[in-house]
């Protein structure tokens, strides 16, 4: 099963010539969600070879214009290649009130749905659940209210010996119970157990997108665990206070919360762009978290 996230902005609100602020593509079983959508992400979609029209879901974690400044133009765009099935959008109640004034004065009607759903930024709650995963929302420390996202991937079914199964003919019609780890009882008295003709699926695994924030003890419990972590590090940790001023993380305080929360990767982003190479917010990261990456524009990570 895919379950990978490729980086399509890496930098803070400050415009930066070789680096585009924040958006996330993720991928799911190739199902794809946007994660946030700043200025340019729909050209860094084209860039990278990456469709639009195979996204069905957009995730935004707060409405400064660093996060969320491209999507008039992404769902415009979307609107112009004939798009016609439906779009949910995740995000603070006013992104409503936004697009439709926008859409209003440009005399725009989509010729598709936008469905949207108000994240709180209060509370950590579900938001979606499908067959393929769980999103639920990390309540963050910003100046305005942000969520991050944490994606967990759905246990999949068990993974049939087929092999064994020929050998032994068993009927193709019970090949979907013995997936869901069911054992069979036969009229004749045959006893079927799907552990001799199956094996475990993986452990599911989690990504966390933590968004801008103050580094905040009260986010850890729910971010606890996962697999991939991505935290905001827009300054050094000589920038402490530029960083509390500012309401966002240092590189080091990224690399203490994925310490912390027991995470296995630890993804960086959201660079200031006071920084024109990256190699120091790396560097102080690994000196307390060595399983560190910078987030690249146009790499993905396996989560």
């Amino acid at each position: 099963m895919t379950f990978e996230v490729t980086i399509l902005g890496s930098s803070s609100a400050t415009p930066m010539f070789n680096r585009n602020p924040t958006a996330q593509l993720l991928n799911c079983n190739e199902k794809f969600y946007l994660i946030d959508c700043a200025e340019g992400t729909q050209q860094q979609l084209l860039k990278f070879g990456l469709k639009a029209s195979k996204i069905d879901y957009i995730f935004i974690s707060h409405l400064h214009g660093d996060h969320y400044f491209g999507l008039i133009g992404l769902l415009s765009s979307m609107h112009l290649n004939g798009r016609i099935k439906p779009l949910y959008i995740y995000a603070p109640e006013a992104i409503k009130e936004i697009l439709e004034l926008q859409f209003k004065y440009s005399d725009t009607t989509l010729k598709y749905e936008l469905i949207y759903f108000a994240t709180d930024a209060t509370k950590s709650e579900v938001i979606l659940e499908n067959n393929d995963l769980k999103v639920e929302t990390i309540v963050l420390n910003h100046r305005i209210p942000c969520t991050g996202f944490k994606f967990t991937e759905k246990k999949r079914l068990r993974k049939l010996l087929i092999d064994k199964l020929e050998q032994d003919k068993i009927p193709v019609e019970l090949y979907p119970l013995l997936k869901r780890g069911v054992d069979l009882d036969l009229p004749d008295g045959t006893v079927i157990k799907n552990t001799d003709y199956t094996t475990d699926s993986a452990k599911p695994k989690a990504y966390a997108y933590c968004s801008d924030t103050l580094y905040d003890e009260r986010y850890f419990d729910t971010i606890k665990g996962c697999d991939t972590l991505y935290h905001e590090a827009t300054f050094l940790h000589d920038m402490l206070d530029r960083a509390k001023e500012t309401h966002h993380t240092t590189a080091l305080q990224a690399a203490q919360v994925a310490e912390i929360v027991g995470a296995k990767k630890l993804l960086i982003g959201h660079f200031s762009s006071r920084y024109k190479t990256l190699g120091e917010l790396l560097e102080e990261a690994k000196s307390k978290f060595s399983a560190t990456e910078l987030a690249i524009e146009g790499n993905t990570y396996q989560l």
